[in-house]
């Protein structure tokens, strides 16, 4: 089988069988969210090499989709589970199974190392890549310690390898793709606040794994799911840094699970003076069709845009809404299908060059500050009677 399936009809038969494969899980579970877009390829079949690995997150299948779609070269997938390997292989065949993560760091022909691991191993790994001369693409959350991102801070500067993560609810959303476009060509005037909402569906417990409830592995809420959140923030408003001055957690339905977080907000201000806050929970009902009604808001001083990225509830318009008031009038734009995830292109270029054009690494690092941060800093708000 040819290595790569890029503009034959292969490809889309493939592309073809993903699709469907995640779209039996999308509407009902998150952690499976994994977009399938169209081949946009920036370099030629073999040009750039990849493996998959540590496949504890279904996130990664969202990872590998991107960059196949981009013209990456899938060589290679490693987990030591064996079951998550044939799973994933039946999905890319054209992988091939490695035997140690060792066999994948020692092939000079892979450029990048593709994974999601387990939240607290993800900063580690991450650092023994970057040490083998590869590049690190991590699932978020990418650290669940400062002491973590300080090592992986001083790692990529020492080796000058790229340690980069996949804040999948902006790079992988289209109506938040373009929502960037919009604020950089002015579109709102200067952004000064966003609004940031994204619950997720837990779904049923026995489904999720062990690592799932416990704190010192998934890092807690505004960790772990806050750090889409602390990313947006950043990008959207354009602020380099941000001072956290406020911040809660709490676990309100689960008592079962006294370790797990299903609330959590924040408040940052950010060093350009813009403000933002933002919730993230585990309290999607079974009601709603989608994983959860993830929406953001972006205020600026000549308009605001809303976005609904999941989900329009209680109409048929689909994901992928954006809602444009200006000084012109009313917009509701559909951009399902119509902007694509640049990000995944400019990435493999960035690597290849060394250039920064998909985001700065100062720009991951910072976003995992602040979410790291965030997490420090909450009150926890769990009423006395579910605490153990």
């Amino acid at each position: 089988m040819s290595k790569s399936f890029l503009g034959t009809k292969n490809f889309e038969i493939q592309q073809q069988f993903v699709q469907e494969q995640v779209m039996r899980f999308q509407k009902s579970d998150g952690a499976h969210y994994a977009p399938v877009g169209k081949p946009n390829p920036v370099v030629k079949p073999g040009d750039f090499v990849f493996a998959s690995v540590h496949l504890d997150h279904g996130h990664v299948y969202g990872q590998t989709n991107g960059l196949i779609e981009a013209g990456a070269t899938l060589k290679w997938v490693y987990d030591p589970d064996p079951l998550k390997v044939e799973k994933f292989l039946s999905t890319y065949p054209q992988a091939k199974a490695a035997r140690s993560l060792e066999e994948i760091l020692e092939d000079k022909e892979v450029c990048l190392v593709n994974a999601a691991a387990i939240p607290n191993l993800r900063g580690p790994l991450g650092c023994r890549v970057m040490k083998a001369g590869k590049h690190y693409f991590t699932d978020k959350t990418p650290f669940t310690t400062l002491e973590q991102l300080s090592e992986a801070r001083a790692t990529a500067k020492s080796t000058g390898k790229k340690y980069y993560v996949y804040y999948s609810e902006r790079i992988h959303v289209e109506c938040a793709v373009h929502a960037g476009e919009l604020v950089r060509q002015g579109a709102v005037g200067r952004v000064v606040q966003t609004i940031g909402l994204g619950p997720h569906r837990l779904g049923a417990p026995d489904s999720r794994p062990e690592w799932f409830f416990k704190r010192e592995q998934y890092g807690g809420i505004l960790c772990d799911i806050g750090a889409h959140q602390c990313e947006q923030f950043l990008y959207y408003t354009g602020a380099t840094d941000a001072t956290i001055t406020n911040a809660s957690v709490g676990n309100y339905a689960y008592p079962q699970f006294p370790e797990l977080e299903d609330f959590g907000d924040a408040n940052l201000i950010g060093n350009n003076g813009a403000t933002g806050y933002y919730r993230v929970d585990w309290l999607t009902p079974q009601g709603l069709r989608s994983w959860g009604d993830g929406r953001y808001i972006i205020l600026g001083t000549k308009g605001y845009i809303e976005l609904r990225k999941y989900i329009d509830p209680t109409t048929s318009n689909g994901s992928d809404q954006l809602i444009l008031v200006d000084e012109k009038g009313e917009q509701r734009i559909p951009v399902a299908g119509q902007v694509g995830f640049p990000f995944f292109g400019k990435f493999i270029l960035d690597c290849l060059n060394g250039t920064e054009y998909s985001m700065t690494q100062e720009h991951v690092f910072k976003a995992a500050e602040l979410c790291l941060l965030c997490q420090q800093k909450a009150r926890n708000l769990t009423p006395q009677t579910l605490k153990g």
